[in-house]
């Protein structure tokens, strides 16, 4: 495990596989290293052309947090990330981290080639809006102490995994841990912000992004996080969409690593 430090001190713990173009990952709600293999798996595949680094956000795994926190420190982390990669990377984004990868291209952080997998917007009726009241319920569980409770709260609402599936998880050996990092769900919801309340999303928040940018969906997931692909695809004015064959929301490494590989390469060919 390596670290670097962020601009307010916080240590951020990352991983770093393979030679070449940098390809930093973002992970969404809950995911980090030792939940996630995903920077391994894509650094044996990618390895031979790009250093894949895989960190754990603010809060989570290795890395430090410091309070309060604000979307801006986390932006501060991957710009601290980019640097120790040589000053300019290609980011790829997954579920909310997708959000904070846009949100860093938007504030023009030296991104030279954005890859989006699966943003969960919530851009029209095909899934019920997450209740406006959640970010504040949210962070009075935290504040109370009732991590599990946030946890059932986030599962139910924002993923829409049904009650009894949630309570099935309680029981795995994993919500010990997924407990440990259930204060970030509260960083998380503020990059959600208002974009999963079934409305079109704003036009202005990502209207500075340029780069290319690679929108992507699994092609057996959610009918709403197709609908939130493209409304992404279709707001980015240099934005491509792809489906993923047969992934869900859990893309594979496999599936995902030949269409990183064409997006990057047409970026060194220009």
């Amino acid at each position: 495990m390596n670290t670097i430090t962020s601009k307010d001190g916080t240590p951020i713990a990352f991983e770093r596989h393979g030679e070449g173009t940098p390809l930093i990952l973002v992970y969404g709600a809950t995911g980090h290293r030792e939940f996630i293999s995903l920077g391994a798996q894509l650094g044996g595949l990618l390895g031979a052309t790009h250093t894949v680094y895989a960190y754990d956000r603010r809060g989570r795994g290795g890395s430090g947090d410091t309070v309060p926190f604000s979307v801006e420190r986390e932006i501060e982390d991957l710009a601290a990330l980019i640097a120790e990669s040589g000053g300019t990377a290609n980011v790829c984004g997954f579920s909310s981290g997708a959000v904070l990868a846009m949100d860093a291209a938007a504030a023009g952080l030296p991104i030279t080639r954005l890859a989006l997998y699966e943003p969960p917007f919530v851009v029209d009726d095909a899934r019920p809006a997450v209740p406006g009241d959640y970010l504040e319920r949210l962070d009075a569980y935290l504040a109370e102490g009732r991590r599990g409770e946030a946890l059932e709260l986030f599962f139910t609402g924002p993923c829409g995994i049904p009650a009894e599936f949630v309570a099935g998880m309680k029981a795995a050996p994993i919500w010990p841990e997924l407990q440990k990092v259930a204060p970030t769900l509260a960083y998380d919801g503020r990059f959600m912000a208002d974009t999963m309340t079934g409305r079109p999303l704003p036009r202005d928040r990502w209207s500075s992004i340029s780069v290319p940018t690679l929108v992507m969906y699994g092609g057996a997931t959610e009918p709403w996080l197709v609908n939130a692909a493209r409304a992404v695809s279709d707001l980015l004015p240099s934005a491509s969409l792809m489906e993923l064959s047969d992934q869900t929301h859990d893309v594979a490494a496999e599936a995902l690593a030949p269409a990183l590989t064409a997006f990057l390469a047409d970026g060194e060919r220009a």
